[in-house]
């Protein structure tokens, strides 16, 4: 394991052990054990089947996204997406992400950086469908506008979530800008001629200084520019976008899906679709910090809260989040270490490499 993982474990590592410790604190070990001995774990198979569904959907999204630079089949898709996923739930930094285009450039000779633009352009999706279920559920869900909760030294309450929805959505539509700006051919274009006369301009007619600043300079940003457009060029296909924002929300309404079947098996979790919705969507927003393997600690934590707003007791939030987060887990990474095995991928070295 490299320096700058180790820094990222310990660090997540941290984040984690302080938000399992605000989160259990209050919560005696043994109700939250005689709570998990209670929940009926039969729910776990649908609630399986709901999760792998969910997966097949985004190799599929994945495929149309990349389409665009190189067809690969389904199975081609599917082992580096499972493998970056499982990644991601073992080592730390988010590592699969930028697995997953390393994996294909070794296997299919896609350059990286149009690799990682294809998974950027699925996060984008992902991030435009959390801000909008967001959105949908502040407007549409009751929750106690007196209830706040403390995590370290932020004070969490709808507002704070408000505020969150509002700053993801400027942020969502300045990257969806910067991504237009550079995939459509016009507007790339100009900026491609105004990295070439940079060389010119900046190296007052000596021709060594000029060669020095295309090559190690404008040449690569130009490339830059190119690949990531290649990755993000189905904005310019109508039906490849409807293809996918269709998948996105299809998605998303599975994976609220499977919480909200496991929660049929949990003593005292009496939630509405939306209402699991909206912890669902909390929980994404808290696992954006930095966290450990798995994001264990922050997703608790986010859950606890959620939950919370609609009356659950801590036991029983507490209890439900981590038997859902295992179940939400497991899945993807036996999956993710059987495609890693059946591709014949080194995970060790790949995500060395990664990182």
């Amino acid at each position: 394991m490299n320096k700058k993982m180790m820094v990222s474990l310990i660090t997540g590592i941290l984040f984690s052990a302080g938000a399992l410790y605000l989160a259990f604190k209050n919560i005696p070990f043994g109700e939250l054990s005689a709570y998990l001995a209670s929940i009926n774990y039969f729910w776990m198979i649908p609630t399986t089947l709901v999760i792998i569904v969910c997966f097949i959907l985004r190799v599929i999204r994945w495929q149309i996204i990349l389409s665009s630079t190189k067809r690969l089949d389904f199975w081609q898709a599917f082992h580096p997406l499972m493998i970056g996923f499982m990644l991601n739930c073992v080592l730390p930094a988010r590592i699969g992400e930028l697995a997953r285009p390393a994996i294909i450039k070794k296997k299919h000779n896609i350059p990286f950086t149009t690799g990682f633009a294809t998974v950027a352009a699925e996060r984008l999706f992902d991030m435009v469908f959390l801000v909008c279920f967001l959105a949908v559920v502040l407007a549409t869900v009751p929750m106690d506008p007196e209830f706040h909760y403390s995590y370290k030294e932020y004070q969490l309450d709808r507002e704070t979530l408000k505020t969150i929805g509002q700053s993801m959505v400027v942020f969502c539509l300045i990257l969806i800008t910067g991504i237009a700006t550079i995939s459509l051919d016009r507007s790339r274009n100009m900026i491609i001629k105004i990295l070439q006369k940079i060389p010119a301009l900046l190296s007052l007619g000596v021709h060594r200084i000029s060669n020095a600043i295309k090559i190690y300079l404008t040449g690569p940003l130009e490339s830059l520019v190119i690949n990531i457009a290649s990755g993000f060029s189905l904005v310019k296909n109508p039906l490849n976008l409807f293809n996918c924002i269709f998948l996105s929300m299809a998605i998303w309404g599975l994976s609220v899906l499977s919480y909200y079947l496991f929660s049929l098996g949990c003593p005292g979790v009496s939630l509405s679709f939306f209402q699991l919705a909206t912890v669902m969507i909390i929980i994404c927003f808290f696992i954006a910090l930095p966290s450990a393997p798995g994001f264990w600690g922050l997703w608790e934590a986010g859950g606890i809260f959620a939950m919370m707003l609609f009356g659950i007791s801590g036991k029983e939030a507490a209890g439900f989040n981590l038997a859902n987060h295992a179940i939400q887990m497991i899945p993807v990474i036996i999956i993710g270490i059987v495609s890693a095995m059946l591709s014949s991928i080194n995970i060790f070295k790949i995500a060395d490499d990664a990182s």
